[in-house]
């Protein structure tokens, strides 16, 4: 290792001679001089008037500071007179407008005051509490008419909950009760009327069909389905007259029931009726 290390050395060492010899031959090759007394002294001028052209700044930044001060004193002086001044002649105008009232005292001064500050207070807690009531009257309004709607609809799942049953029955009877039901949540409800009306008839029961019917339209009096029903239903009582003439009124609101006439097995033994033929002649015209 020490073998090693020793080559190093000497080659650091002589390298560090010839350096040398090549600056002393620079050296002595040089012409003239690096530096001039003349560039020196220009220098150390520049320096000079460099360093007494910020004592002159500073000087006139402190004369500057200085004037603001003394500005920002003498306008604060000058406001806290004014204030004072103005004041007293507020004092003075005030004891004026006193005496010309009438006001002698500053006992009747504060029990003036305080009447009127009573008087506004009690206007604005009465616009208030008026304001209040107002407030309170809607919001009863609003949470019976929220009520009113949450109670309505779930009358309205009930409903359809009980029109999907109905439609699962295959007994007259047992769709009867449903309607029944559903008349009961809704006791001019048309439709449950007419429908009820067609279970009726499934039960050999003309009259009450009719009846039901004749509840409908007083609820609505364009109601097509119930003029039908009640077609079928003088049909069952052997009406022909009153069945042809509540099936045109089904037919003026709607022309599917000219054709459903035609096929419906309540209305069979209106088939042969020769007012019936009469009524179903435009569509075969048509």
């Amino acid at each position: 290792m020490m073998l090693i290390c020793l080559p190093l050395q000497l080659n650091a060492a002589e390298a560090d001679v010839e350096r040398e010899e090549e600056l002393e031959t620079q050296v002595e090759a040089l012409d003239k001089p690096l530096y001039s007394p003349f560039i020196e002294r220009y220098v150390l001028d520049d320096l000079k008037q460099l360093r007494t052209e910020m004592a002159a700044l500073k000087v006139e930044l402190i004369q500057q500071m200085v004037d603001r001060e003394l500005s920002a004193v003498d306008k604060a002086i000058t406001y806290a007179t004014d204030t004072v001044t103005y004041f007293f002649y507020l004092i003075a105008a005030a004891s004026s407008v006193l005496v010309l009232v009438g006001w002698t005292s500053i006992r009747e001064i504060k029990e003036r005051v305080h009447t009127l500050a009573d008087e506004e207070i009690s206007k604005l807690v009465n616009e208030y509490e008026q304001r209040l009531r107002a407030i309170e009257q809607q919001l009863s309004q609003e949470t019976l008419q929220i009520e009113e709607n949450r109670e309505e609809i779930g009358r309205t799942q009930e409903v359809q909950s009980l029109w999907l049953r109905a439609g699962q029955e295959l007994n007259s009877a047992s769709k009867i009760a449903v309607y029944d039901q559903i008349l009961t949540l809704r006791p001019n409800d048309c439709e449950a009327l007419t429908y009820k009306a067609d279970a009726v008839l499934d039960l050999d029961e003309p009259q009450w069909a009719a009846n039901l019917c004749h509840q409908a339209l007083l609820t609505d009096p364009d109601n097509g389905h119930a003029f039908y029903q009640l077609a079928c239903a003088h049909t069952a009582m052997k009406q022909f007259d009153e069945a042809v003439h509540y099936l045109q009124e089904a037919i003026n609101r709607s022309e599917t029931y000219r054709e459903q006439s035609s096929t419906d097995p309540a209305l069979h033994a209106l088939q042969s009726y020769p007012e019936l033929e009469k009524l179903l002649k435009p569509s075969t015209d048509s």
